[in-house]
């Protein structure tokens, strides 16, 4: 890893995501990368990569510009992805990575083979973690009991058995 390089293009996509005028991308993005690192001690730079970028610019691409209910939400996901995907390839490019590393990167963050790619896993299991950590608490006051429980089924269904751990040792404290 070049250690410069992966520094200049970690603090160019924390200074996109300072530029949130909801002020979260980037603590999301500084508790993504620590849940990857506690998964994965042994990550790879393009895990680490995508973990930091996982939300680049969340707020261009607002929640309301798509239609209410599930079909417009799952859209306005899929273009969010593709969305992050784009902005970390112009931000990797510009620091000098090559486009093996960018198209991993991207992989990652639009979550391609979570089911087979042990890093698509990790990366899924670090974002999971950030909600339960740092948004399950106020979300639970916006939704009724079943759809909170709805939500936490299916957040833990997309993690994996060590991923449950951890959710299980963040809820008992």
């Amino acid at each position: 890893m070049d250690t410069a390089r992966f520094e200049r293009a970690i603090a160019a996509i924390d200074a996109a995501n300072a530029e949130d005028p909801y002020d979260k991308e980037l603590r999301h993005s500084e508790l993504a990368t620590k849940w990857v690192r506690r998964l994965r001690p042994d990550a790879t730079e393009a895990l680490l990569l995508a973990a930091r970028a996982h939300h680049i610019r969340r707020w261009a691409v607002p929640r309301p510009s798509y239609p209410e209910g599930r079909a417009g939400y799952l859209r306005w996901r899929r273009d969010l992805q593709r969305a992050h995907a784009d902005d970390v390839s112009r931000i990797l490019a510009a620091e000098g990575y090559d486009d093996a590393t960018i198209a991993r990167v991207q992989d990652i963050v639009r979550k391609r083979n979570l089911a087979g790619d042990r890093e698509v896993q990790a990366f899924e299991d670090a974002l999971c973690l950030v909600f339960v950590e740092d948004q399950l608490a106020e979300f639970s006051t916006r939704v009724d009991e079943a759809k909170l429980a709805d939500i936490v089924d299916k957040t833990l269904d997309k993690m994996s058995p060590e991923g449950r751990r951890l959710v299980n040792e963040l809820l008992s404290r």
